[in-house]
């Protein structure tokens, strides 16, 4: 039988979960307050639970717990979202060039299946987005190194509200797609500094894809 510590435990992990994924969805913004009273009785829970979820997203550093105002979604200073960006590609530059030389047919199979799904949903921003993350993930694994592919994870994790909401720029999804299709082609080539080369600019946001993110985080912290 669960002991109610365990179960309070499990309870703030599902939570935590829950939330996480509303703002990597952008249904909860950068600097939007999280009210406890208002998400236990969303998710009809006691306040005990929230809090701990909540101080879960703070460590992960989806969240911040300010005096006076509680928790709100993290906010990202251009600077440091520039470097996020900047390691997240190098990670996946790295996986690149290790799923060249160590892809196997499962591997293969797994990234021509994802692939395939990115361009079934080409049309729909969100629904690519999740098939365009199956696909970074399947190279994370082809790389067969598993500390770089939680690392690799991770990162993508905290960056997700900022992935997807870069897909919005105006024909950044097709442009996205047709980055597939080089990466991928590298990789069946066993061509592992072309697929980093194609790999690094293709997740690094700088110039005017940093400036067009920048300028949709302020529309939507005005909204």
């Amino acid at each position: 039988m669960m002991s109610d510590d365990a179960s309070a435990l499990s309870t703030a992990q599902r939570l935590r979960q829950e939330i996480e994924n509303d703002i990597a969805a952008g249904l909860l913004i950068p600097g939007e307050r999280l009210d406890e009273v208002s998400l236990a009785n969303r998710f009809q829970v006691s306040r005990t639970p929230i809090r701990e979820a909540l101080q879960q997203l703070a460590m992960a550093g989806m969240v911040e717990i300010r005096p006076r105002r509680g928790a709100v979604v993290a906010s990202l200073t251009p600077e440091r979202l520039y470097e996020m960006f900047e390691v997240m590609a190098e990670l996946e530059a790295m996986c690149c060039r290790l799923a060249a030389r160590r892809l196997g047919p499962s591997d293969a199979l797994a990234l021509e299946r994802a692939h395939r799904s990115c361009e079934a949903v080409r049309h729909d921003h969100d629904a690519y987005y999740r098939a365009n993350e199956v696909f970074h993930q399947a190279i994370y694994a082809a790389s067969g190194n598993t500390f770089l592919a939680e690392q690799a994870r991770l990162l993508q994790r905290r960056l997700q509200p900022y992935r997807r909401l870069q897909l919005r720029v105006r024909n950044r999804v097709q442009n996205s797609f047709s980055e597939h299709e080089r990466i991928l082609a590298a990789l069946m080539a066993g061509e592992g500094e072309e697929a980093a080369g194609i790999m690094r600019p293709h997740v690094q946001v700088q110039g005017e894809r940093f400036s067009d993110l920048i300028a949709s985080l302020k529309l939507l912290g005005a909204a």
